[in-house]
């Protein structure tokens, strides 16, 4: 949608509110109350890149492949070991090449009564794919996931959250129920697609709530981990109480390959017994979060 050969200063007004306009945030979706009386309700997430980071660049780096690798044989089994033991469901956000690697990842993830979720084809940056591509993509994505964990995802969060002027358009005609990949907002909303309802619901993301921003490094550049575990935690928890505090939502995203090591995975527990010490929480997959906010009051 850029103005050809004009700088952004020069660009007319049509040409910067279209851009502006073509995905927003609408109407707020945020309940009166959570089911069961429930004050706040709590989303866990957990993005199952596993050696897909590295593939969607062109790279055959042995080093981040295994890197990767690990996500899937001591992330996603210590993530899924917590979540068991305090009986939480969560929701994975899965690339369709990763499913492909690991099957029997996601038909355990979905036998313990997780989520599984789109997350695209090899984690490509959507905003660089001709729409027709990127159509492509999410359909067969989708086919991919349903074919390997035997559900069909009803969600989806684009691969580095990077959103498309064609991904919302799509989203809808795949009959998608949410997004969760947009920043707009703390709570629940629909999202407006040339000021129009879509019809998908957001679950916003947030870089502070996400591990990577905290602890991912990059050996060839300056990209370095920069932040205690229990900082992060502090972080992660004050984002939970106010959440509670306000009656809204709590979504947290967290990689495997990133904080499924023994000195962060505990980030992961003391946030489920700090929730639950809070009371009144409502732990539930995104998708279950999207169809309770869908319903009129």
């Amino acid at each position: 949608m850029n103005a050809p050969q004009q700088q952004p200063w020069e660009w007319p007004e049509s040409h910067w509110r279209g851009l502006v306009n073509r995905v927003r945030a609408g109407r707020s979706l945020k309940p009166r109350q959570w089911p069961g009386g429930a004050r706040c309700a709590v989303a866990l997430s957990f993005d199952s890149d596993h050696e897909t980071n590295e593939l969607r660049e062109g790279g055959e780096s042995i080093g981040r492949l295994s890197q990767g690798q690990y996500g899937n044989r001591q992330g996603v089994p210590r993530i899924l070991e917590i979540l068991g033991r305090h009986g939480v469901r969560a929701s994975f956000f899965v690339p369709a090449v990763s499913a492909l690697l690991h099957p029997e990842e996601q038909r355990r993830i979905v036998a313990e009564g997780h989520e599984i979720a789109l997350h695209g084809w090899i984690h490509e940056r959507n905003s660089v794919l001709p729409p027709e591509v990127e159509r492509e993509l999410m359909l067969r994505s989708a086919d991919t996931l349903e074919q390997v964990a035997g559900i069909r995802p009803v969600g989806l969060r684009t691969p580095s959250w990077d959103f498309s002027d064609a991904t919302l358009a799509i989203a809808r005609d795949m009959g998608l129920l949410y997004d969760s990949s947009l920043m707009a907002d703390v709570d629940c909303h629909e999202l407006l697609l040339d000021g129009q309802p879509s019809g998908l619901v957001e679950l916003p993301v947030e870089w502070i709530r996400d591990d990577a921003v905290y602890f991912n490094m990059n050996r060839f550049a300056g990209l370095r981990p920069y932040t205690p575990p229990a900082d992060v935690f502090d972080i992660f928890r004050r984002e939970l109480d106010a959440a509670f505090r306000e009656g809204g939502i709590f979504q947290l995203t967290m990689h495997p390959h990133i904080s499924g090591y023994r000195s962060r995975i505990w980030i992961l527990e003391e946030l489920i017994l700090h929730a639950r010490n809070l009371g009144r929480v409502w732990f539930a997959t995104h998708a279950e979060i999207a169809r309770y906010v869908r319903q009129p009051e």
